[in-house]
């Protein structure tokens, strides 16, 4: 659930859950009964009581995950409020993949195949080479510390577990930040079970993990973990400098060989401390964060948008407020920015953030309240298209043809094939509204 516990409040029964004071805030992951083999987290039942979602659009959620190949974005998981009663929230469908042409501005869903993973909140996905790799998260017997890898690019979606994977592999986890970088996948952070032997880093012990009936231990962690895709198997480097504490719901970006870790939640705060890992040497080093920066939060998204400028959206603060604030870092000055922008009453916590190829950032799905309440959370489907880049010459004038359609259309034949056939699809996604 959120600030006093892990950050996470997935599928809790609200009548369930304690009484909402400062040293009761839970989350899922108070379970009496947890998944530990493979064999057992395979037979989980799963979305037997979801309703089929809109063909046109997909369904509110948080906790999900988002990746870009090309110009499209595909949407994986997360959970959403029942329809029936509103007393509980339930996974999304694991076999749903929603996908959002980010040139046509149209949605589709297409159904994947294969070795589904569970549904899932709470993992970390990244998108390599047209392959989604799919790591950790927490489902309805608790987290999971699996990998998948979905082909982004094949008519079929199909899902593969990679369950030949070499070396020690990191706990079972959710919450957690992930960089890519000369084919390795590097993990960082996260919540979720204690720490076997032999890995390095600091493990918090959580002690609201035991109420409930939990008696299995769980806290945060500064855990590094890389799982090299060439040869398939996991390692931990040995870091050095200055090591940021354990943190969950914290967000990542990979500029150059930098991986950068903004904020997140640890114990009882949630920070607005930024770090950086050379990811050639292991250092890590700390960069100052002005007063007048951005307050500490988690929940948030932490988008690369160039070579020197970092986008921060949104997250959870200490104080339970939902953010709406938006910033640019320049890595060269160590300098934040406020950026103006025109959703400041479009609060989102748990939210994704992916980088297109015009130059924005498409902010997808969260919660707009204070997932903390007794009141039910607002979970959103909107899209919200931040302009951080000019936008390109060919991206102007496909908006002034829609723009002009009626004294225009009659010419559009005239244009390149596949400029006609998005002109088209763009058009079709504007008729069928309000329908």
């Amino acid at each position: 659930m959120a600030e006093m516990e892990d950050d996470l409040a997935d599928v809790v029964p609200r009548g369930e859950r304690p009484e909402d004071d400062e040293d009761s805030e839970r989350d899922e992951d108070e379970r009496d009964w947890v998944v530990w083999d493979e064999e057992e987290e395979e037979e989980v039942v799963v979305d037997t009581h979801m309703h089929p979602s809109k063909i046109d659009t997909p369904s509110e959620r948080s906790g999900h995950i988002a990746v870009v190949d090309g110009n499209f974005m595909f949407v994986w998981g997360g959970y959403k409020n029942a329809e029936a009663t509103g007393s509980f929230e339930l996974y999304l469908p694991q076999s749903e993949m929603w996908i959002y042409n980010m040139e046509t501005e149209t949605w589709k869903m297409q159904l994947t195949e294969g070795e589904l993973p569970a549904s899932l909140s709470g993992s970390c996905g990244v998108c390599v080479d047209g392959v989604l790799y799919l790591f950790g998260g927490h489902h309805t017997n608790g987290n999971t510390n699996l990998v998948y890898r979905l082909p982004l690019r094949s008519p079929v979606l199909r899902w593969e577990k990679m369950s030949n994977l070499k070396g020690l592999a990191p706990t079972c986890k959710d919450k957690l930040g992930c960089w890519v970088y000369k084919n390795s996948l590097v993990y960082f952070g996260g919540y979720g079970y204690f720490a076997q032997e032999g890995h390095r880093g600091i493990f918090e012990f959580d002690e609201t993990s035991f109420i409930m009936g939990n008696h299995i231990a769980r806290g945060w962690n500064n855990h590094v973990h890389v799982l090299d895709l060439e040869t398939l198997s996991w390692s931990q480097p040995v870091t050095t400098g200055n090591t940021p504490s354990p943190r969950a719901a914290h967000a990542c970006a990979t500029v150059g060989n930098r991986g950068y870790v903004f904020g997140g939640r640890y114990m009882n705060y949630r920070l607005n401390d930024l770090y950086y890992i050379n990811l050639d040497t292991w250092e890590w080093s700390e960069m100052s964060v002005p007063q007048n920066g951005p307050v500490g939060r988690s929940w948030h998204s932490f988008t690369p948008v160039s070579q020197d400028h970092i986008f921060l959206f949104g997250g959870f603060t200490t104080y339970r407020q939902t953010l709406s604030d938006a910033w640019l870092y320049c890595i060269s000055k160590n300098e934040w920015k406020s950026f103006k922008h025109k959703y400041t009453e479009n609060p989102r916590l748990w939210h994704t953030a992916c980088y297109g190829p015009e130059g924005e950032v498409f902010v997808f799905g969260g919660c707009a309240n204070n997932l903390l309440s007794r009141e039910r959370a607002v979970h959103s489907n909107e899209l919200l298209v931040f302009n951080v880049q000019p936008k390109s010459l060919a991206r102007l004038s496909m908006e002034a043809a829609v723009q002009h359609r009626q004294q225009l259309e009659g010419i559009w034949d005239s244009l390149p094939k596949h400029l006609l056939y998005s002109l088209k699809q763009r058009m079709s996604s504007i008729n069928t509204m309000g329908s």
